[in-house]
């Protein structure tokens, strides 16, 4: 077990001196194993930063590679910290186990937990996507400007589609941010609470995330009972990407992964998950770990991953495994 790498943006308690369900500074932390994220660890961000770059590309475990990754988590409503501390942790395994190199590292923007907090963590989602830009986005800018090759890509469960979403369109309103051509890798959707139609092709809201990444990838489940209940709070009018999957005029970037199937052959009772088992299954799920990490390594093309199968027109998530000589395909002949 090793430290996790957390960005807060939660506010602190003026007498206790714990984080809050409330926006506040953002803060970077290095939280010890087996410790809930606290204000006493946090780094100066220029530390910080480079200890991720370093942990993604191998310099502090002495493998150093030309590049690295950095996957970021950003949680959805309804978390508190001890819950996202097990996911990130439980992520971070499942994808080493899956034979991806890189780092988990979290947003943890203050959500609460409790299901009666729906639109206030909504409304704390749009106000910290700001925050994402200016401690979040604009430290990824700076540091490919600096020539930096860490591969940055983005995770967003539920709400944290749309604190993703929300954080590319407010990087436009940043005219530093918005004439650098920074980019982030790969950007994945799990249950993602957002309208199917705002990823559209013509979608003004997508656009400038379209613009800054290579493919964004969206698993559906059609059994995702929580996103029904979301439907339901704007009256039945929108339904979301993370349940129905992408409208027919889907952005070109943009792909559908339907995991219905594979859902409904998992046994809540033997599987490890933290949530509701409908909404939060996909961290702890060794079939989507796999799919996740071939996807962010981009070696395939996703209509060839072999944890995906091609039926009625779509990618269906299934049981597969690596290539048996991938490890060598790097090889150059004498």
């Amino acid at each position: 077990m090793s430290d996790q790498y957390v960005i807060c943006a939660r506010a602190v308690h003026k007498h206790k001196g714990e984080f809050v369900a409330e926006p506040g500074k953002l803060r970077y932390l290095k939280v010890p194993p087996k410790s809930v994220p606290k204000p006493e660890h946090e780094l100066e961000v220029a530390d910080w930063a480079q200890e991720v770059r370093d942990l993604a590309d191998g310099m502090r475990d002495g493998l150093v590679a030309k590049s690295g990754d950095v996957l970021i988590f950003v949680h959805g409503y309804n978390n508190d910290i001890e819950v996202i501390r097990r996911r990130q942790m439980r992520l971070q395994k499942d994808m080493h186990t899956a034979g991806w190199k890189g780092i988990v590292i979290s947003f943890d923007w203050p959500s609460d937990d409790s299901t009666l907090n729906y639109y206030e963590d909504r409304g704390d989602a749009a106000e910290v996507a700001h925050s994402m830009v200016t401690g979040g986005i604009s430290v990824l800018a700076r540091g490919q400007a600096d020539g930096c090759q860490t591969n940055v890509h983005l995770l967003g469960h539920s709400t944290g589609a749309f604190v993703i979403m929300e954080a590319f369109a407010q990087a436009e309103k940043y005219g530093s941010l918005f004439k650098s051509d920074w980019r982030v890798a790969q950007v994945a959707f799990i249950g993602g609470d957002v309208s199917s139609g705002s990823l559209a092709h013509d979608s003004q809201w997508a656009r400038p995330m379209f613009d800054r990444c290579m493919r964004l990838t969206n698993y559906t489940n059609g059994f995702d009972h929580v996103l029904a209940i979301s439907n339901a709070k704007r009256l039945g009018v929108a339904p979301r990407a993370g349940r129905v999957g992408l409208p027919a005029d889907a952005h070109s970037k943009a792909a559908d992964v339907d995991c219905s199937q594979h859902f409904q052959s998992i046994d809540p009772k033997k599987a490890t998950y933290f949530g509701t088992f409908a909404h939060s299954w996909h961290i702890g799920d060794p079939v989507f770990a796999l799919d996740l990490s071939m996807t962010l390594e981009g070696r395939i093309d996703r209509n060839f991953l072999p944890t995906r199968a091609p039926i009625g027109g779509k990618l269906v998530l299934q049981k597969g495994k690596r290539p048996a000589f991938e490890r060598d395909w790097h090889l150059d002949g004498v």
